[in-house]
């Protein structure tokens, strides 16, 4: 903030003497503590220890904080201020969880730069605070900068990063991970926010660059990284060997018996183990003060805090009643520690050996200067300085020993007054303007909204009443300027009002927010990365999650089981092929050369897939009766996509300029997957045909931001818009997000829901019908004949499943003359099936945001311990939680059955069955976080956005159907934080073998953008439903899901060509070659099977040279130079390519000649192979009427590879 801002109190005094320096701030009422905290920050030049009473205060202040210091950077202040967030584990004292890597990363990051801070605030809540920690030293000790040019040993750098705890993987994802292949090192270091690949030439380090987890593809090279320890505490043979010993003294009787001492010696380290942390250090267990020591020398016998990490020069501050918070806090700490204590497999070491007393955290805050900042609640208002001594805390001012200074100090800041709006009154507006009007307020008033659409909400509604203010970029600027009444959007949550410059009443400014007006909150944004494509068809016929005993199609023995992956020596040729298990036990090897033949198997239950026997007609039999069917598919599907080729709609016409410019103005990264579907989406709109795409992605993935897209090219070219949504409550937060994002353009929103009276919704109609609303967001309501839109040009449906017969059917009508769009995060099989077969245009966004972690999701039995466990964990991180129970006849009592056993949550109940303005208001009360567990139906479905929500408890699991499933479980997880899922269930011999079937898909499922891949084990739980018919059973369980869509795409096209439709029609050429020389990505080269099974099956199903040649780039960058049988291996896919495109299925070569034989549709002229045998009849003959041999020495492999490349080409003429 610029100096004009000051609150002219004089904040910080140099230190005078030996003694600390205390004060105490007062009259800070409102967010007025975060603003002149964040003056102090730009003044000190120390660094600043903010200690908050609970972790939601913390994140509040740390976004207000984040909020000013970003204003400073859009105006280009010298004085910026660092912010930083000491976080808590996120687990309950003595927890069976430990916390995620990027918490530990964060909190290890942190550590690291607090001895190194010369200014900055760093913020931690006071159950933070007293955690003890790894000492200082073992911080520095275990860190290391890694320099480009630096001589390090590669296996020894190997084991250095195994004993600091370190995981060695095969794909690098996240914090903490490494892998090794060859001369490679790929690193994801704690504390950082990307992973780094090291490049070795022989000892020393020749380059180090960045790269994308998702991708595994390098970026911009660098020339250091910073190397942290993994955990808090050592795993070294030391450390494993202190443990012991400790556990030992600490601990009497059969150790052995313990797991935990049991896992821990063997490098295991079992969940929780942070409870046991003291145990890895020596002389930090006994931490006991001696009260009779002088209280300086007591305080170095303590146990290492965070405190012990600070410069001597920071300066702490106190915020919020901190001695109540930690009365609270060791209240839970003894409880749990008493109900835990005597589980003689998990020894729990007392609560004063792993955190501090509160008189032990004020003894290690001593040495520091302190300011308290009071709250009306604990102190009255101080009107001077020097008056009685206000204390840092109350264990202060009750010890005679203390011996520092303390001085008052009161701020000129003064409370505001009610301004609530109120439209229940005949004057809503009367408050807010006796406010501005009166003398006794401030002459200056500043709106501060929360993002640029809230502004737009705030203007328009302020401007009801003739209040107009004006725009302002930030704070400061209005402060400069001469008017009187202004708006800008900040993150400050409550308002106040202060003197700006010198003392004079017309200096005062008043910061009104929309707490004041609206009770609304702050937007929570989250940021995306970008990732690589991710296709449809890829999807189903990925081979990478394939386990031992799962069916697969091969596309001519039939479907059979995958056995593993085995190496083979024949003649002194290495070759790696897939085992295939078949009827009565017979088995098949697939060279990994040819697994463009093999897909995963969706059909039916994959227990029940019908193997085939090889040897038999069966398979084939299978082929053509699927292939008859699909003959009769495809010519509906022509039928249809003629009618669509033939409904032409309205062709939009793209301002670019316009259209850049709000793209610009999205903020964040879009993934890959997401520019794609966007892309795809404003091609079709460009298109004179009217538009059908179903765009697929995971909740929370950005497929909003491609609706958004679509809608400013229909209003920009003049059109109307209608977004139709399954509930009210996505409707109205939907109508919030359209707002915010076209806040800076000249687009009319409006919502149509229940909660808008019948007067109001009429008004809506009216204006929707003359034209004068943009975008229309709704239920059901849209879709009535009584609404007649002016000119609706797109139409975008959310979650189409969710919607009745008579919905479908209106939609269906529409289609013919409007674009649709479409947006679901796990469509049914049916829809699935019909975007497949092209009945309608498929984007899948696959890619998760940045930080994004997966839910963790638990199956089971009904447990009261297990649900208050669960919701504590939630609560004390200052999350909330959804309690899922289905029954609104019981749903009050459950409600009162969780109150009772979590006393301390704030608990509250919906259901849609409630008063529509009730359920409003409940909703928006969570959402709020006025209510931190609600217990509800499954009207929370395809409910509002909560991102603190993250965790969610459904009762009766068992009798919800798996898109209910992760519809649910997609409420939690919206941001950085670790969710939780718990599926609760009655006995297990109550429950179906169906629904268990739905539990173990949905909790084996965890990654992100699992959406997709639950639909196709719907497909395969429910069995595949037929395109065109409402059979659900499926036809296409005997050939499996995969190759069932791929007969039917060369159906249709055989038949546009207007060819007879016959098994070899319906069938790709495919094209087998065997070269006689080894093929393979070596073990040593890629070790993990299943990686090394996801790029075979990734190079065998290339459709082009560029798509190889982008595998063998990323190959060399990930695993280092190919050796000698992966260039085969990738040469003979180029091959394959070749050969199929002119309708060759089999060569074979050797050192002294090989074959070439000819498909039934094969597109070479005949008179070239005559041609080519007149010119050498010593080299080629005929062997039979479809197979070319020839003759030729050819013992180097690249000579026989530029033979049969030869020879392609001039068939190819």
């Amino acid at each position: 903030m610029s100096k004009a801002s000051s609150l002219l109190t004089p904040i910080l005094a140099k230190r005078r003497g030996k003694n600390p320096d205390k004060k105490s701030w007062h009259n800070l009422h409102g967010s007025s503590s975060s603003f002149a905290l964040y003056q102090a920050a730009q003044t000190a030049q120390t660094p600043i220890l903010l200690i908050t009473n609970n972790t939601p205060q913390a994140l509040k202040i740390e976004q207000e904080l984040l909020s000013l210091a970003k204003s400073d950077n859009l105006t280009g202040s010298q004085n910026k201020v660092s912010i930083c967030l000491f976080p808590d584990w996120e687990t309950l004292p003595y927890d069976n969880f430990s916390p995620h890597q990027d918490i530990i990363s964060q909190r290890l990051a942190t550590l690291y730069q607090l001895s190194r801070m010369e200014s900055g605030i760093i913020i931690v809540p006071v159950t933070t605070l007293v955690q003890k920690l790894a000492p200082k030293q073992y911080i520095e000790a275990n860190s290391l900068i890694i320099k480009k040019g630096d001589k390090r040993d590669l296996h020894q750098m190997r084991q250095a990063l195994e004993a600091s705890g370190y995981r060695n993987v095969d794909q690098v994802l996240e914090h903490g991970e490494f892998s090794a292949r060859g001369a490679i090192l790929d690193l994801f270091p704690m504390g950082s926010n990307k992973p780094f690949r090291l490049d070795f030439f022989d000892d020393e380090i020749d380059e180090i660059r960045l790269f994308d987890p998702e991708s595994q593809r390098s970026k911009e090279k660098i020339d250091a990284i910073n190397l942290l320890p993994a955990h808090e505490f050592p795993i070294d043979e030391a450390g494993i060997s202190l443990f012991r010993n400790q556990f030992r003294e600490q601990f009497q009787g059969n150790i052995h018996k313990e797991s935990v001492y049991h896992k821990v010696s063997n490098g295991i380290l079992p969940p929780g183990i942070e409870y046991y942390l003291p145990l890895f250090f020596d002389n930090t267990i006994d931490s006991n003060v001696d009260k009779n020591q002088d209280s300086d020398k007591a305080t170095t016998k303590l146990s290492n805090t965070l405190c012990d990490y600070l410069t001597e020069n920071t300066l702490v501050v106190i915020s919020g009643d901190i001695k109540h918070s930690l009365t609270q806090y060791w209240l839970d700490i003894d409880y749990r520690y008493e109900n835990r204590r005597y589980d003689p497999t998990r020894p729990l070491l007392p609560p004063e050996k792993l955190f501090l007393t509160a008189d032990s955290l004020y003894s290690a805050l001593k040495p520091f200067d302190r300011i308290t900042i009071a709250t009306e609640a604990l102190i009255t208002p101080v009107l001077t300085e020097d008056k009685a001594s206000l204390a840092l805390d109350t264990a202060d001012t009750e010890r005679d020993d203390v011996k520092s200074k303390s001085s008052e100090i009161c701020f000129d800041v003064k409370p505001l007054p009610d301004l609530t709006i109120n439209h229940k009154l005949k004057q809503p507006f009367e408050l807010i303007n006796q406010f501005i009007a009166s003398k006794d307020t401030p002459n200056k008033v500043l709106f501060i909204a929360q993002s640029q659409g809230r502004r737009e909400s705030v203007l328009e509604l302020l401007e009801r009443d003739n209040i107009k203010p004006a725009q302002f970029d930030n704070i400061d600027d209005f402060i400069n300027a001469t008017d009187t009444i202004g708006i800008t959007v900040n993150s400050l949550t409550q308002g106040f009002s202060f003197q700006a410059k010198g003392n004079s009443q017309k200096n005062a400014i008043a910061l009104v927010t929309e707490a004041e007006l609206l009770g609304d909150h702050v937007s929570q944004a989250r940021r995306r990365t970008k990732a690589q494509d991710l296709q449809a068809d890829a999807l189903f016929k990925n081979l990478a999650e394939l386990t031992i005993g799962q069916p697969v199609v091969h596309i001519e023995h039939g479907i059979g089981r995958y056995l593993g992956l085995q190496t083979i020596e024949n003649g002194g040729i290495v070759t790696e092929f897939l085992m295939l298990s078949y009827a009565n036990e017979a088995k098949l090897y697939v060279p990994v050369s040819a697994l463009h033949l093999i897909g995963r198997y969706s059909g039916a239950d994959s227990d029940h897939a019908p193997l085939h026997r090889l040897g038999t007609d069966t398979w084939s039999k299978a082929k053509q009766k699927a292939a008859e069917k699909v003959r009769d598919v495809a010519v509906e599907l022509l039928d249809i996509y003629a009618k669509r080729a033939s409904n032409y709609g309205h062709s939009f016409k793209r301002n670019k300029q316009d259209y850049q410019a709000f793209s610009d103005s999205f903020g964040f990264e879009e993934t890959f997957d997401q520019k794609q579907a966007i892309n795809a989406v404003v091609s079709d709109m460009l298109s004179p045909k009217t538009m059908d795409r179903l765009v697929c992605g995971d909740v929370g993935f950005g497929k909003t931001e491609v609706a958004m897209r679509a809608a400013f090219v229909a209003v920009n070219d003049g059109k109307q818009v209608a977004i139709l949504v399954p509930t009210t409550l996505l409707a109205q937060q939907h109508y919030e997000n359209f707002r915010d994002r076209f806040a800076n353009w000249p687009v009319v929103t409006e919502v149509l829901s229940r909660f808008k009276t019948a007067k109001e919704q009429k008004e809506v109609i009216a204006r929707v019908e003359s034209g004068q609303v943009d975008i229309l967001i709704g239920t059901h309501k849209l879709l009535q004949d009584s609404i007649k839109y002016k000119d609706l040009g797109l139409l975008v449906v959310d979650e189409e499943h969710r919607f009745g017969v008579k919905q479908k059917e209106k939609i269906k009508q529409l289609r013919s003359n409007v674009d649709i769009l479409t947006l679901t995060a796990t469509p049914i099989p049916r829809t699935l099936n019909m975007a497949m077969g092209g009945m309608r245009d498929l984007s899948i966004i696959a890619t998760p945001p940045a930080k994004r972690l997966a839910v963790k999701t638990f199956v089971r039995e009904h447990d009261e311990a297990l649900i208050r466990e669960a919701i504590l964990r939630e609560t004390l991180r200052g999350g909330q939680v959804y309690y899922l129970h289905n029954h609104v006849d019981t749903i009050d009592k459950t409600a009162a059955d969780i109150q009772k056993l979590v006393p301390e949550a704030r608990v509250v109940t919906a259901h849609g069955q409630m008063r529509e303005r009730e359920l409003e208001r409940i909703m928006s009360d969570f959402y709020h976080q006025r209510f931190n567990v609600i217990v509800c139906t499954t009207i929370i479905e395809t409910g509002i956005d909560v991102p603190s929500a993250n965790t969610i408890i459904m009762d009766r699991a068992d009798h919800l159907g798996l898109a209910q499933l992760h519809q649910l479980r997609g409420r939690v997880g919206r941001s950085h934080h670790q969710a939780y899922a718990y599926l609760l269930t009655p006995n297990e011999k109550r429950i179906t073998k169906d629904a268990k079937k739905r539990l173990d898909a949905i909790a084996s499922l965890e990654d992100l953008g699992a959406g997709f891949t639950l639909a196709t084990h719907d497909l395969e739980i429910r069995g595949a439903g037929e395109l065109l018919g409402e059979d659900q059973s499926g036809s296409m369980c005997q050939v499996g899901f995969s190759l069932y869509m791929e007969m039917l795409d060369h159906a249709v096209a055989a038949l546009k060509e207007g060819k007879q439709l016959s098994l070899n029609q319906v069938m790709s050429t495919q094209t087998e070659i065997e070269l006689r020389i080894p093929a393979l990505l070596p073990d040593d080269y890629i070790f993990d099977v299943s990686l090394r099974l996801s790029l075979y099956k990734r190079i065998a199903s290339c459709k082009n040279k560029n798509e190889l040649d982008d595998i063998q780039v990323e190959l060399i960058d990930r695993f280092g130079l190919l050796p000698q049988p992966s260039k085969n291996l990738v040469q003979i896919a180029k091959l394959r390519l070749k050969a199929q495109t002119i309708g060759i299925s089999r060569i074979e070569a050797s050192a002294t000649g090989g074959s070439i034989e000819f498909s039934d549709s094969t597109s070479v002229d005949p008179m070239l192979i005559i041609g080519l045998i007149q010119k050498n009849p010593a080299v080629y003959s005929m062997a039979g009427a479809s197979k070319l041999k020839f003759v030729k020495a050819n013992d180097d492999s690249q000579k026989r590879f530029t033979l049969i490349t030869n020879i392609l080409n001039d068939l190819a003429k």
